[in-house]
């Protein structure tokens, strides 16, 4: 997740200062047992302190997924114990990438929005705003349910995003007019408009040099398009969200707009503690605090499912 408006007020801290801030909560009296949990941003942390024993484990915001990597590399070049860092996993599972510490754990899927679509927190979203006839009528036409309608949708736009990290190409996906290139009706992308309002969006220079990198960029999205890549490991959450706030309007459902963030809060809420346990993240954190006594990460003893009121007015 990269959401990080808590800490718009103030100037963005780096590795050096989150690992410092650590190594000073650390030497506080009486946490010399505190473990600390690094997170990428806020709502990671909005999600997860409703999953972890709060007398054990403090949640540590990197501000960003590499802020969180490199705070956690310092902190192991020193032997320090009893940091463990969750991150997105992005596209690192699809390029075969390993963790490269014990102490770092990735998300099931993509992202931690993927991981809440792909469980049953859809369900109670889509209950609360979509349309069951419509829906109905949608899996009937397609033969596919609502998720993987949205995850199809979503897919090319999670190919060009993988196209723009492996080519260094440095497109930019801020605030994406969804608009502009899905079909209401069908929530299907029309990936060449989808390439030439990114790149417009994206890249200087002449109106051809856009056109013939257009091609170029569409030629390379076709190339690592296969079906053999998870879409869970393809699609970004928040383009899923985006996809799904679309169709909310009229395709599944007749809701007037609701905002991805507003669903994206939706579903952390529909999230329960059942929801996390079924997941291999919360599995390996179980396994980390095995190897990593006598540091605790999670609350065993609550359900997990009491009401996130931090979701709605979050903490400064």
């Amino acid at each position: 997740m990269g959401d990080y408006s808590g800490y718009a007020w103030r100037e963005l801290r780096g590795p050096d200062d989150v690992a410092n801030e650590i190594l000073y909560e650390r030497n506080y009296p009486g946490n010399v047992s505190l473990s600390f949990l690094i997170v990428e941003g806020t709502t990671d942390k909005s999600l997860y302190q409703r999953y972890i024993k709060a007398t054990a484990c403090q949640i540590i915001i990197a501000n960003g997924r590499d802020n969180a990597i490199q705070v956690l590399a310092i902190l192991d070049d020193i032997d320090f114990r009893g940091a463990l860092a969750i991150v997105d996993t992005d596209f690192d599972r699809l390029e075969g990438k390993a963790s490269a510490s014990p102490n770092l754990l990735f998300t099931d899927t993509h992202d931690l929005e993927t991981m809440i679509v792909q469980s049953p927190a859809f369900e109670k979203v889509l209950a609360e705003f979509g349309s069951e006839k419509k829906i109905a009528k949608l899996v009937e036409k397609y033969g596919k349910n609502a998720r993987s309608l949205l995850l199809d949708c979503a897919m090319p736009i999670g190919y060009l995003r993988w196209v723009s990290i492996r080519e260094n190409l440095s497109l930019s996906f801020e605030e994406l007019s969804f608009e502009k290139f899905i079909d209401k009706e069908t929530l299907t992308i029309n990936v060449l408009k989808l390439i030439r309002f990114v790149q417009s969006r994206s890249a200087s220079g002449g109106k051809g040099q856009k056109q013939s990198l257009d091609d170029v960029i569409h030629s390379k999205t076709k190339q690592l398009s296969s079906d053999t890549h998870d879409p869970w490991h393809v699609c970004c959450g928040h383009d899923v969200v985006c996809a799904l706030s679309l169709g909310l309007r009229k395709v599944i459902g007749s809701a007037k707009v609701i905002e991805p963030d507003m669903l994206e809060i939706c579903l952390r809420l529909a999230y329960e503690h059942s929801h996390f346990r079924n997941t291999q993240l919360y599995i390996s954190i179980q396994r980390w605090e095995v190897t990593n006594p006598p540091f605790v990460v999670l609350n065993q003893e609550t359900s997990g499912d009491e009401e996130l009121v931090d979701e709605v007015n979050p903490a400064e």
